[in-house]
């Protein structure tokens, strides 16, 4: 399996300011992102950035980045651009690491980039992992997807789906849906040819009501693979709680292995 791992990362964040260069144990967490990330099977990793205060920081941690145009409206209009500034071709499986993600599971990296390995008629990938707790199901911050027997998407949504007609309509009904329920993980694999094509997607009715940005892509008609993971992944960093966190734990870390 070969692929590619580009961390699209921008400074702007309305709840943690300069996010990207926020320190988490001595590292840019965008480095720690890229660390991560060289843990995975990956032939190679790099961050596609418009500031050159994160460009400069990943290249003093000895490691690939690229400057891309300001003016993207999205992380996946980024990640096209350096497709083509990496040169390509339109098989290539990419994968798109959030840089907010200092605890990434590189292996959930290889699973969705596998998912593309082992279809190779499916553009797109990406993953989820069962729901088991009721307020998640209901939360409209929690993204949930169907998928159809072959583990294609069949629709991503805020709202509580499937729901199961019958099973909460009693008196006593069930937290969840019968057949369980599967949260989105916010990780994508893509071909880069695909990445080429979506840009000339036009935005969807769908997406605009559910402020979902992956539904442009079933509304087109293309195939969204779906890695279901054994468990939820450790959440990214939104806010400054989840970066204290973050820190404690990389510190618990460096200290068992200062013991060790």
């Amino acid at each position: 399996m070969s692929f590619t791992v580009i961390v699209p990362a921008r400074m702007k964040s309305t709840r943690l300011p300069d996010k990207p260069l926020a320190d988490i144990g001595g590292m840019p967490m965008v480095v720690r992102v890229v660390e991560r990330a060289l843990l995975s099977g990956a032939e190679r990793v790099c961050v596609a950035t418009d500031d050159m205060r994160i460009q400069d920081a990943v290249t003093l941690a000895g490691y690939a980045s690229m400057l891309t145009s300001p003016e993207h409206p999205s992380g996946t209009d980024r990640l096209a651009e350096a497709v083509d500034r990496l040169g390509l071709p339109d098989d290539a499986v990419v994968v798109n690491v959030q840089g907010d993600e200092p605890l990434i599971d590189p292996a959930l990296i290889d699973a969705v980039a596998g998912v593309l390995t082992a279809h190779p008629e499916w553009p797109m990938a990406t993953a989820a992992h069962a729901i088991d707790d009721a307020a998640d199901f209901r939360n409209p911050n929690v993204v949930k997807v169907v998928c159809g027997a072959d583990g294609r998407a069949l629709y991503f949504s805020r709202a509580p789906i499937p729901w199961d007609r019958d099973g909460f309509a009693g008196a006593h009904a069930p937290a969840l849906p019968q057949g369980g329920a599967l949260r989105h993980i916010g990780l994508y694999a893509y071909r880069a040819g695909f990445l080429r094509t979506y840009r000339t997607l036009a935005p969807s009715a769908l997406e605009t009501v559910e402020a979902l940005e992956q539904l442009r892509v079933l509304w087109h008609g293309y195939a969204i693979g779906v890695h279901v993971a054994a468990h939820a992944p450790a959440a990214g960093v939104d806010t400054p709680d989840d970066l204290a966190r973050v820190r404690r734990l990389f510190e618990t870390i460096s200290n068992n292995q200062n013991q060790g």
